[in-house]
């Protein structure tokens, strides 16, 4: 008797257990189909009454953003209840762009692996104590707010910038920052054949951000990379900004995009125009008189010199790699063009096309080549730790964990470093691996 009531009792668990993982997946189908390269359901984000007395409205109301009716006290917490993993959660998965809060410990890493990164490093604040240096030492620290866009999500405990009020070498107000600053709530823009974006043209039949996704026809678009805004955009909760005067570039993403890199890179297929987008809000930065620093997007040609590095480049000493093999994601080029067919093939998960810098197209430096577009683990949003003479060191990610150097793991242990190269083995670089500047510079 006691056997079977044992039984049943696990029998009832595994169907449970069961429900539970296929409930995930239905929830998880259902968000990535809801935007579908167009207008969700105007219900998925609206339906609170415009004043419900709620502290997200009185917050919102702080910071200048009215409700708009939105589900969320803002647009971004808004956006984050479907985009934010559900607590528990500490694997990537689909359309999850924020690990829980919950989950973001002391020592504990974000878990979203997508290509623009995890917001939770906003949340993962670092300090250390270097060497002495000239008998002298002080704290340096790694604030939480210089790795990435500081999205103003209230719900969610993120915060505007506390530095910068405005974007770096731009106008935009910091309070007003949101996820539909850069992307189109309702998804107006099109893309036609040829590459033609349109707001508000013929309904989208599809996303257009995938190597999955439909072709579109004279009478049927898809949409645009990633339901970015283009030209004439202005966001309804940041009045006074200056109108976007790019479109979104031509840039195609695998399916399977929110993963490990272990084993192969995610590689998306940037064709053009993305550092002329981010000019939208960041006018005056890289190459524009500035003097903030690298040269991007079409006055950034990458020349027959460094083409030729970036194919050979391995790690530091090592410069005896194969083209066919020498692309690498955390050091992603724009391949030059707006030719669909050749995006598409290009874009992968599972290391079928690998190519480095070919002599097709223009092919070019870009923002993302050194920087993420949502978050990373390191200041200023880099794709790797620019402050630090190594990122792999005696063969291991320097983590205080493994006794590492300050000055090397600058407060972070190794799973957290780790997380930031989206979980390649140390043993992918060299044992003392400096900057990945070197991938086109080779001056190591």
């Amino acid at each position: 008797m006691h056997n079977r009531s044992r039984g049943l009792r696990r029998q009832r668990g595994a169907v449970l257990a069961f429900l539970a993982v296929l409930t995930i997946h239905v929830h998880a189908a259902a968000q990535e189909n809801f935007h579908n390269g167009s207008i969700g359901r105007c219900e998925g984000c609206h339906g609170r009454p415009a004043s419900t007395g709620q502290v997200g409205d009185e917050a919102s109301e702080a910071f200048g953003q009215p409700s708009f009716m939105l589900k969320g006290a803002d647009a971004s917490s808004t956006c984050l209840i479907c985009h934010e993993a559900p607590a528990g959660l500490n694997q990537p998965r689909d359309h999850y762009v924020a690990s829980n809060g919950s989950l973001l410990t002391p020592g504990m890493p974000p878990s979203q692996l997508t290509p623009a990164g995890d917001f939770g490093w906003l949340k993962k604040t670092y300090r250390w104590m270097p060497s002495e240096w000239q008998g002298q030492r002080w704290e340096e620290s790694s604030p939480g707010e210089r790795h990435g866009h500081n999205i103003v999500a209230l719900e969610f405990g993120y915060m505007p910038d506390g530095r910068n009020t405005v974007a770096p070498g731009g106008t935009y107000p910091s309070q007003a920052l949101s996820c539909t600053s850069c992307h189109d709530p309702h998804g107006d823009y099109k893309r036609f054949p040829n590459g033609i974006v349109v707001e508000r043209g013929n309904a989208a039949a599809g996303s257009g951000s995938y190597n999955t996704s439909q072709i579109p026809t004279a009478t049927r678009s898809v949409g645009v990379y990633r339901l970015l805004a283009g030209k004439g955009y202005r966001p309804k909760d940041a009045a006074g900004v200056q109108e976007f005067l790019a479109d979104p570039p031509a840039a195609v993403a695998p399916a399977s995009y929110n993963r490990s890199e272990r084993a192969a890179d995610t590689r998306v297929a940037y064709g053009s125009g993305m550092s002329e987008w981010c000019l939208n809000c960041h006018q005056q930065i890289h190459g524009s008189g500035s003097g903030l620093g690298h040269p991007t997007g079409r006055g950034a040609r990458l020349t027959g010199q460094i083409a030729a590095n970036y194919n050979a480049y391995v790690g530091s000493g090592n410069i005896n790699g194969a083209p066919a093999e020498a692309y690498t994601s955390m050091v992603p080029f724009e391949m030059g063009t707006d030719d669909y067919a050749v995006l598409k093939s290009a874009a992968n998960s599972d290391g079928s096309y690998r190519r480095g810098v070919e002599g097709g197209g223009s092919p070019q430096v870009m923002c993302l080549t050194c920087h993420r577009a949502h978050a990373s683990g390191w200041d200023g949003m880099t794709r790797w730790n620019t402050h630090s003479e190594f990122i792999v060191h005696n063969g291991r990610y320097p983590g205080v964990d493994m006794f590492a150097s300050a000055e090397f793991a600058q407060g972070r242990t190794t799973a957290e470093v780790s997380k930031t190269f989206y979980d390649r083995k140390p043993s992918d670089y060299a044992s003392y691996q400096r900057s990945l500047c070197n991938k086109c510079h080779v001056k190591d």
